[in-house]
């Protein structure tokens, strides 16, 4: 999907935004998106569920209850959300935050 929003500035290494290593390639978290910059413009990516980024049930150590506005940047995995909590990805799953891989 093409990103149509106005953008004030190039995403790149150094533009403020968090980069998140995604195949080849880098893309980087804006308000919950991540934005792939290329030729024809910004592409939104979500990160794909495969062995690296997983969405099994893996509790992990975590004192958040994550949501929108929680301090945490939201990262699109596979048809949901999870926040980047240190490197790795965290998804709020009943009373514990399962670990969805790291970044």
């Amino acid at each position: 999907m093409e990103h149509r929003d106005d953008h004030p500035h190039e995403h790149g290494p150094g533009c403020g935004h968090q980069a998140v290593r995604h195949g080849d390639h880098a893309d980087y978290l804006h308000d919950g998106h991540l934005h792939s910059p290329g030729a024809k413009g910004i592409a939104e990516h979500v990160l794909e569920v495969d062995c690296g980024h997983p969405v099994a049930c893996a509790p992990v150590e975590c004192a958040a209850k994550h949501h929108a506005g929680c301090g945490h940047p939201a990262v699109p995995h596979g048809d949901h959300v999870d926040y980047l909590v240190d490197g790795a990805l965290h998804h709020l799953h009943g009373d514990h935050c399962d670990l969805h891989g790291t970044v």
